[in-house]
């Protein structure tokens, strides 16, 4: 008789059903497959989505660099175009230009905001040696030789944002 078979006291006869340790080896082994599938799949889905977020997030802050620079450039750009005028026009007239000295100075009031304490105080400087050479004698091109040291009050600014924009992180 196999060993599998088994009669009752009733005469009826029985097949042993497999010890319950070989038949849960064997859902084990059928679900291991599928359960790697699925966290394969998972794992790709999850990996697709982290890296979709990363770059996005790069993009983001790249741009951001990029108007943040944009804007400062602009910015001291036309700060630099406004002193100059002003300086060359305080050189040979003792008449302020109040209006554009304000517009010079609400251009320092957004540096304020966008700049280094160092760029912000060189801009202030600037606005100074202009007030003071509207307040000097005029010049003419005789006296140039004397005050050459004196004809670019912008260099201070200039050399500041010159470090500033190179040292922007890229966040």
């Amino acid at each position: 008789m196999r060993s599998d078979v088994a009669v009752d006291l009733t005469g009826a006869v029985w097949i042993k059903s497999a010890p319950r340790r070989q038949r849960s080896d064997r859902m084990t082994t059928v679900y291991i497959p599928a359960l790697a599938a699925f966290g394969g799949s998972a794992f790709g889905a999850l990996s697709t989505i982290v890296s979709g977020w990363f770059s996005g997030r790069r993009r983001r802050r790249e741009l951001h660099h990029a108007r943040s620079f944009s804007k400062r450039e602009q910015l001291y750009h036309s700060f630099m175009e406004e002193a100059s005028r002003l300086y060359a026009e305080a050189l040979v007239n003792d008449q302020a230009e109040i209006p554009q000295l304000v517009s010079l100075y609400t251009l320092v009031g957004r540096m304020r905001i966008l700049s280094s304490n160092e760029v912000v105080q060189a801009a202030e400087r600037a606005g100074h040696l202009i007030i003071e050479a509207y307040l000097s004698p005029n010049r003419t091109f005789v006296d140039l030789p004397r005050f050459i040291e004196e004809m670019d009050p912008l260099r201070d600014f200039g050399q500041a944002c010159r470090r500033e924009l190179m040292n922007i992180p890229a966040q």
